[in-house]
């Protein structure tokens, strides 16, 4: 493989930019392809190419100025990822990973073949589709959109055949994967890291609180017991030699209160519950997928700390972020904001870590929901 000096990023959203913030400490040349000026990523690499995602001709020029093409989310245009690989340019992980993780329906199938648990559930397109899911599956139930949705987006909550009936008259028609809900203990998450000799890395596991669908909270390490520790990091393991991940990926988990350990979602990508290990790990997940795309040995993961990551979401009154000061009285804070403009509703703006010595126990989880609640947005 010829030397790496340039890396390419599709998309330039906040983990394009923190992607690119260690490349660019590593000597690397970054730039990335975005359809809005000034994305995060862009303010932060040595160039961006403003398109979209499936203009050709700019997916060209990326392919051209770089010696390998990542991306930093999975809702990118696959055939644009495929036209690069028919020009022998290297895209990691390649567009049979993307084949995959884009479609909610292929990413369970999938797990169900690679031997990996996973809720009960259901291809849904017609209200006879519906009807033979919900006697199949049964309720309460969740329909999601099998492509595009993320945080909390093309998903709908049914407790009953008419709840079923009314979230896919408003999907518009789109297809959808009708799953079963189970009563949870918690969620979870393993951020690992897959190179093209199949060295694999594996973070301690995550614990993860959410919002209506968006991560609010990560804890490192997940207050859960070895066994299923080690099973989730195990499970991680087969997802990444079975689709043959290079980079750095994430496998979302359900821990029912039976105790079953089911696989939920994929990324093929640096993920939002792995933000932690910027700040207390030698080498974070970021790092990683710098380490796995350009051929350079991977690093065994290690804590330096235990850490709580809290997002900062916008919410609509205003731009600016207010009461940083108080946020970083506490020394063990780190604030991270991800240069977006405009903070609307719900859309992720930043995040903090807090690092914790020791066990993190509920006092911990109490500072740091504290130390969010100094935060808040304001029109100047």
């Amino acid at each position: 493989m010829k030397s790496i000096q340039s890396i390419g990023v599709i998309g330039g959203g906040q983990l394009g930019r923190m992607f690119a913030l260690d490349a660019k400490r590593m000597g690397y040349d970054v730039i990335t392809l975005d359809p809005h000026e000034h994305s995060p990523c862009g303010q932060v690499a040595d160039d961006q190419i403003v398109a979209a995602y499936d203009d050709l001709s700019a997916i060209e020029e990326l392919g051209r100025r770089s010696d390998v093409i990542t991306y930093e989310f999975e809702n990118v245009d696959i055939d644009s990822i495929r036209h690069l690989e028919a020009l022998s340019y290297r895209v990691l992980p390649d567009s049979g990973v993307l084949h995959v993780t884009q479609n909610r329906l292929l990413e369970k199938e999938f797990a169900r073949e690679a031997g990996l648990a996973t809720t009960e559930f259901a291809r849904v397109q017609s209200f006879d589709d519906l009807a033979r899911a919900a006697e199949q599956v049964g309720f309460p139930a969740v329909l999601k959109t099998v492509r595009g949705g993320y945080d909390g987006k093309g998903q709908w909550e049914a407790a009953s055949i008419e709840q079923a009936r009314a979230a896919l008259t408003q999907s518009g028609g789109a297809e959808l994967i009708f799953e079963a809900m189970v009563p949870l203990a918690c969620e979870l998450s393993v951020i690992a890291t897959r190179n093209a000799r199949d060295e694999l890395v594996a973070y301690p596991v995550a614990e993860n609180t959410h919002d209506r669908g968006i991560l609010a909270m990560t804890i490192a390490p997940a207050r859960v017991d070895a066994a299923t520790a080690s099973r989730a990091t195990e499970m991680a393991a087969v997802v990444g030699r079975k689709l043959r991940i290079v980079g750095t990926y994430c496998v979302e988990f359900f821990l029912s209160t039976t105790g079953e350990l089911l696989v939920n979602e994929i990324a093929p990508r640096p993920h939002n519950s792995g933000h932690y290990t910027i700040d207390v790990t030698p080498c974070s997940q970021f790092e990683q997928q710098v380490r796995a795309i350009c051929d350079l040995p991977l690093s065994p993961p290690r804590l330096l700390a235990n850490a709580i990551m809290v997002n900062v979401l916008g919410d609509g009154t205003g731009d600016r972020l207010t009461g940083i000061a108080k946020l970083l009285a506490d020394p063990s804070i780190v604030l991270h904001v991800y240069g977006k403009r405009h903070a609307v509703a719900r859309r992720k703006m930043g995040h903090f870590t807090m690092l914790v010595d020791g066990p993190v126990n509920a006092a911990a989880v109490a500072r740091a929901r504290a130390a969010h609640g100094n935060l808040s947005w304001s029109q100047c």
